[in-house]
This record gives C-alpha cells, sequence and structure tokens, in this order.
C-alpha cells in the first residue's frame, strides 16, 4: 500500500504541474498501432509524416495495407528512418494481425493482457515497450508501458535501481497500481512529459521539475537524490 500511495502521489504532483495528455495521438487503434512500431529509434515528426503518407494512399487501415508489397510499403513509411526494417516489421505485424483476428484489429479489444501480450512479443520485430504501448493506447487494455524516461526519473529518485529491467520496472508499478488502463495511459504521458521538459539524461533541471518536492539534496549535474518517502 505504501508504494502504491507514493506512486499515486507522483501521479498527481505531475498531473497537477503539466495538465491532462489527451495521449496517443491516432484517429484508429489501427494507426496507433502502426505509430507505436513506426516510432521505435526516431521522433514522432517523423512518424506523423509516414502515417500522412499511408493516409493519403488511403492506406490506414489493415485490409487495405496487408495488400501493398513490402517494397511500396518502405517507400511510403521512408520519414520514420529505419524504413526497410520498419516495413518488414509491420508486415509481421499485419501476418500476426491475419492470423489472430482476420485483420480485425478492434476484435482484440475482447481479450485480456495475459492472452494478448505473449503473443505480440513473438511478432518479429515488436519487442516489450512496443507491445505494452499497442495493448494500452492501441486496445485499451492495462498493460503499463516503461522507458528510458521511467527509467531515469525513478532510478534519479531513489526508488528502483539504475539498471533495472523493462519487466522490472513494468512490474514496479503493475503490483502497486489498480489495473486501470486510463490511469495507465496518463501516466506513462505525464512521465514521458516530465522527462522531457526536465529529467535530461545529462543534466536534471530539479528545481523547475513537477516532481521536485520529492528530492532533497538533488544533485545539480545529474538530479541523482534520495527520495523523501522512504523505499517500500
Amino acid at each position: 500500500m505504501k508504494r502504491q500511495a507514493l506512486l499515486l502521489e507522483y501521479y498527481h504532483a505531475m498531473r497537477a504541474g503539466l495538465g491532462p495528455s489527451g495521449w496517443w495521438p491516432g484517429q484508429t487503434p489501427f494507426e496507433i498501432a502502426l505509430g507505436a512500431i513506426l516510432t521505435q529509434n526516431t521522433a514522432w515528426a517523423n512518424v506523423e509524416k509516414a502515417l500522412n503518407n499511408l493516409r493519403t494512399a488511403g492506406l490506414l487501415e489493415p485490409q487495405a495495407l496487408f495488400r501493398v508489397r513490402e517494397e511500396e510499403l518502405a517507400a511510403l513509411i521512408l520519414p520514420s528512418g529505419f524504413f526497410r526494417i520498419k516495413a518488414v516489421r509491420v508486415r509481421n505485424f499485419l501476418q500476426f494481425l491475419d492470423r489472430a483476428c482476420g485483420l480485425d484489429l478492434e476484435t482484440l479489444q475482447d481479450r485480456t493482457v495475459e492472452q494478448l501480450r505473449p503473443a505480440l512479443l513473438e511478432v518479429s520485430g515488436i519487442g516489450p515497450e512496443t507491445a505494452d504501448s499497442i495493448l494500452l493506447y492501441a486496445l485499451g487494455l492495462p498493460s503499463f508501458v516503461v522507458d528510458a524516461y521511467t527509467r531515469r526519473i525513478f532510478s534519479r529518485h531513489g526508488l528502483v535501481p539504475a539498471d533495472i529491467g523493462y519487466g522490472q520496472l513494468r512490474e514496479f508499478f503493475m503490483d502497486a497500481l489498480p489495473q486501470d488502463a486510463s490511469l495507465y495511459n496518463e501516466y506513462h504521458a505525464l512521465i514521458v512529459r516530465t522527462g522531457k521538459g526536465w529529467c535530461a539524461k545529462r543534466e536534471g533541471k530539479c528545481p523547475l521539475c513537477p516532481l521536485a518536492s520529492f528530492l532533497k539534496e538533488p544533485c545539480p549535474l545529474t538530479c541523482v537524490g534520495k527520495s523523501i518517502i522512504p523505499d517500500p
């Protein structure tokens, strides 16, 4: 219970400082899932250009995109970077959808995280963060997404080890928080916004951060400090 209370305090502090996030951008679950794949190793602005290309070509729905040759797909998503690799990954995802739900992604919303997550992780090119993003943002299922910002912020606050693995970090949140997709959605969005705004890789801007009150004696160079609330 102590960890849950602490994590919710972090959530409310970020929410009070930043306001609601309204994540993830996308008009349909399929577009959101594509965005989760295309955003690997690139900025979101590049993903938007790739998605706009697909939208202009009338290909932002799985049945149409499934019929597109890999070379044509690669050319359309070129702005996202690593476009040939990502074309293969998108094709792998489409083949998964064809097997799992006849290319009707939204029918997967009736399944559970426990059913879908292992199947997504078997798709070549879909790792844990991408799988959890698809589950949470595209399908509205309670699977917490963690990333480099999550590890940086919560390790600098003394709550997790700096070298904690993805699975352990995800469990750190999911074991404590209610199984609530809307909470997970907003929490991850707030972490990313806080990380981008204040918790830089080399130097944090601690005094202005929405989470400043949770640190004491932060290092001005690395933002490393101790949580004012002890570990659970």
